[in-house]
């Protein structure tokens, strides 16, 4: 599991220092993650140790999501003010994300259906 948090932290630690460096807005655990995939990616599997922790962190992320929730109670005042541009916000993204993963689905579906026919 030691393997597996240096991983993670180390993946992190690189999306961190790539914001830091080229002043992108994204948050640098986000990069991270995507460090990650395409490490994963080229590997071609997942190690044993990074499969332990990430199942071990995956059982205790409702934990992680107390922070969030506390600073949306701590701000209430701020949302209050601007709950018709937030709710405005939420359902254009929510359905520029349903949007885009039906034609991801309906692209991946016919690209597997055509090999399965050669």
């Amino acid at each position: 599991m030691v393997q597996g948090f240096l991983i993670l932290l180390l993946c992190q630690l690189m999306g961190e220092l790539v914001v830091t460096l080229l002043d992108v807005p994204i948050p640098g655990s986000v990069v991270g993650m995507v460090v990650l995939l395409i490490g994963l990616m080229l590997k071609g599997s997942v190690p044993e140790g990074l499969r332990l922790t990430s199942e071990g962190l995956l059982k205790v992320l409702p934990l992680l999501l107390v922070p969030a929730g506390v600073g949306l109670m701590t701000h209430f005042s701020v949302l209050s003010q601007y709950w018709g541009a937030l709710l405005v916000a939420l359902f254009f993204s929510t359905l520029v994300t349903m949007l885009v993963v039906a034609l991801l689905l309906k692209f991946l579906s016919k690209e597997k259906s055509a090999e399965e026919t050669e």
